[in-house]
């Protein structure tokens, strides 16, 4: 209903140019759901038309302008006030006027920069949006369509393997080896376990990869660990000389490629955690960090070229920011078995 002007006279609907060629892409939405968005890359050009419906045909519509942003922003749940935007884009479509009958505006943006990877966490939103809006005195007619981000990367054939030695002095000493430390999203992770010294009863073993969200700065960091998946890799007592092999295929999962500073906002890292359950119900355990990309050579084939030179140019840049913090990288020294115990849960 619209009474003495008031009440939204028209209906905004933006549509890109290569929406029925344009690949979408599965992404959770903040209330847990999963819908399918547009996909787009780094380096890829945004275009399409803002469609402005009069509702009311033959009646004029005053406005103060109209225009259409593209813009990425972090969203942490407990600041929900302050957006941080990454990345931001105007485009003015009409000067301020009036329309006499339902109007249609090309917009395009060339080549934008798109830093960052779409992510929806527990405590923490990335999004890309494009927004339409119309001004009026009173109140904008506004029009969001949510789009999602990939970053595709490309690390060398050469990926050293994971080989630790951990345990409990004369009770228990296992040496573990991953095939490697960088996985891409569909990738299987390939390793063993050997038992040097079995002292303990141990009835049950697991592998779990856990996510770990961190939020802040400083000393107010706050960190979220989520098990994304279990996998059981043995039921029963080990002996001296038993080797387990490991298989572990990463596509069924939800997973995300590894997440660093993200514009100083937020972390998101993944851990292998080596789980021993001995007949006491103690919990033996070792973390080690993996790093998780996203696989950029097959999509490259079919990419438009501006959004494979971008991905290069992110690998590039993730491989150079590895070299210059090596302290992020998995270590492989020999470390201490942790163990805690179930019933007054100490470490």
């Amino acid at each position: 209903m619209n009474i003495f002007g008031f009440g939204q006279s028209a209906e905004i609907d933006i549509v890109l140019n290569d929406a029925e060629s344009r690949k979408k892409a599965e992404h959770k939405s903040e209330d847990g759901r999963k819908d399918r968005y547009f996909l787009f890359y780094d380096g890829e050009t945004v275009s399409g038309k803002v469609n402005v419906t009069l509702k009311y045909p033959g009646k004029r519509l005053e406005h103060n302008g109209i225009k259409i942003e593209f813009f990425g922003q972090i969203e942490l749940y407990y600041d929900r006030g302050n957006h941080h935007e990454f990345v931001s884009l105007v485009k003015d479509l009409a000067r301020p006027g009036e329309l006499t009958q339902s109007q249609t505006f090309d917009f395009e943006f060339t080549h934008v920069e798109k830093p960052y990877e779409s992510y929806t966490g527990q405590n923490v939103r990335l999004r890309y949006v494009l927004r339409a809006t119309v001004g009026r005195r009173l109140s904008d007619i506004t029009k969001e369509l949510d789009v999602v981000v990939h970053t595709l990367s490309s690390y060398p054939e050469i990926n050293s393997s994971i080989k630790m030695e951990v345990g409990i002095e004369d009770c228990l000493h296992i040496e573990f080896e991953y095939n490697k430390s960088k996985y891409h999203l569909k990738d299987v992770i390939v390793g063993k376990i050997y038992f040097v010294l079995v002292r303990i009863k141990i009835r049950h073993m697991e592998i779990d990869i856990i996510k770990r969200e961190s939020t802040g700065s400083g000393p107010n960091v706050y960190h979220e660990n989520e098990t994304i998946a279990k996998y059981e890799i043995m039921d029963g007592a080990p002996v001296r000389g038993e080797s387990i092999p490991i298989r572990l295929f990463l596509a069924g999962y939800e997973l995300t490629p590894t997440m660093k500073d993200i514009n100083k906002k937020f972390t998101v890292r993944y851990y292998l955690n080596l789980v021993l359950i001995d007949e006491e119900d103690r919990r033996y355990f070792k973390q080690q960090e993996i790093i998780l990309w996203r696989k950029g050579d097959v999509a490259r084939k079919s990419m438009p070229h501006q959004a494979a030179v971008a991905s290069q140019r992110f690998g590039d840049a993730r491989q150079s920011e590895e070299a210059q913090h090596p302290e992020d990288q998995p270590e492989d020294t020999p470390t201490h078995l942790g163990a805690v115990q179930k019933n007054d849960g100490t470490e």
